[in-house]
């Protein structure tokens, strides 16, 4: 043995002694204790946040802080809290979090903890085949299966919607190329004092009734390409529930950019063409749609094939770091494998000098789309609450943060 090895072995020797042994009165010994959660008093498994956790106790703290609704205790602050009814009493859960030294600043945003995820899937990816795995064109013709039966291109099953209404204009007009888009942040504003404000007080977003009909249409289509999918269906349905609600809009974006037309900044579904104005119309806000339309310009740009557009779609339903996921180790491989087929594909099937920085743009754009989920599901509630009873009850249930009963 050398002598390395021996101080290591010193060390951990050394390190066991300084931790007290159950003694004769059987008393807990310290190891023990260190390994005890200190906000639930449940087995911890190191150190989260800067403080000693069980995982459950990591899991709420990092999205306690993510959510900023207001916690209440309906007793006296005083709850006591143990691994029994941790769930009973979020507010007095948070303040113990607080109080033993869990420190918000150390949550990083689900932005930081994508990009955290692509650096480490590019380091693994280093090292991986050009060619694709038997496996890997089995996986590629799956989805393709899946998409193609359940995405019409022309939307000719998109049929019996409520009509949409472009009499009543925006406060202002959205350009319809990528260069204009300094309106969303600039004039729209100005004009949203008088015009658009009355029209939002009045709750009149005459687009609203189609648009619904569209998504809730698009909404259906993403649940059968997900139950389509082997992986997909073997998970619990928690987790196809979880995984499915944050991920449709994401996945709803995917297919909308294949038949986005950059040119004229317009999405020609068959008989019917959209343009940014119809949002506006519907509801939405610039701090959603100037960074949607940036997103489908950048993407298309990249003119992607059918493979690499479904294996985006794929990337984005197997997150493991969904909210109310419970099978992290199992979604975390399928995602894994997603990510190296679509670089696999990359590899073997692109050319020239197109292909050396393909995969990480795909990846950035996933990034990017995640950012603008939350601020879609916030607009929705917001124009729920203007005008009520015109959205539909599954796209209503895609963005409400309660678990849902199963699709």
């Amino acid at each position: 043995m050398s002598k390395k090895d021996t101080g290591v072995q010193s060390i951990a020797e050394a390190l066991t002694r300084h931790n007290a042994v159950m003694d004769e009165d059987g008393e807990v010994t310290e190891e023990e204790e260190s390994q005890t959660c200190c906000v639930c008093g449940d087995l911890a498994k190191g150190f989260h946040f800067n403080a000693l956790t069980c995982e459950g106790c990591k899991g709420f703290f990092r999205r306690a802080i993510k959510r900023s609704t207001q916690r209440r205790c309906r007793f006296l602050n005083e709850c006591n809290i143990n691994k029994n009814n941790r769930r009973s009493c979020q507010a007095c859960r948070f303040r113990k979090c607080q109080a033993i030294g869990m420190r918000q600043e150390m949550v990083m945003s689900e932005k930081a903890v994508l990009e955290r995820r692509i650096r480490i899937q590019s380091k693994k990816m280093l090292d991986a085949p050009t060619q694709l795995s038997s496996q890997q064109q089995e996986t590629i013709q799956e989805l393709l299966g899946g998409h193609h039966n359940s995405f019409d291109s022309a939307f000719y099953r998109f049929s019996g919607f409520r009509p949409i209404d472009r009499n009543t204009l925006p406060g202002s007009e959205f350009n319809q190329s990528e260069s204009s888009l300094c309106f969303l942040s600039g004039s729209f504003e100005k004009q949203e004092n008088h015009e658009d404000k009355e029209v939002r007080k009045a709750g009149i977003f005459s687009a609203l009734p189609h648009v619904t009909d569209l998504t809730t249409y698009m909404i259906q289509d993403i649940i059968s390409f997900s139950k389509s999918l082997h992986d997909f269906r073997s998970l619990n349905m928690e987790d196809q529930i979880a995984l499915l609600k944050e991920a449709t809009f994401e996945i709803m974006q995917i297919r909308f950019n294949m038949v986005f037309n950059a040119n004229t900044g317009t999405w020609e579904c068959g008989h019917m063409t959209y343009c940014i104005d119809d949002a506006v119309r519907a509801g939405f806000q610039p701090l959603l749609l100037e960074p949607l339309l940036r997103f489908h310009h950048t993407l298309r740009k990249l003119d992607l094939q059918d493979e690499e557009y479904v294996l985006m779609q794929a990337l984005s339903l197997f997150s493991p770091d969904r909210p109310g996921v419970q099978q992290h180790g199992v979604i975390d491989k399928l995602h894994e494998n997603m990510a190296l087929t679509l670089k696999s594909w990359i590899d073997f099937k692109r050319t020239g000098q197109e292909k050396l920085l393909l995969y990480p743009k795909v990846m950035a754009c996933l990034t990017e789309m995640r950012t603008m989920t939350e601020e879609y599901s916030k607009q929705v509630l917001q124009i729920q609450d203007i005008q009520p009873d015109i959205l539909s009850p599954l796209m209503m249930e895609m963005v409400s943060k309660n678990p849902c009963n199963g699709f």
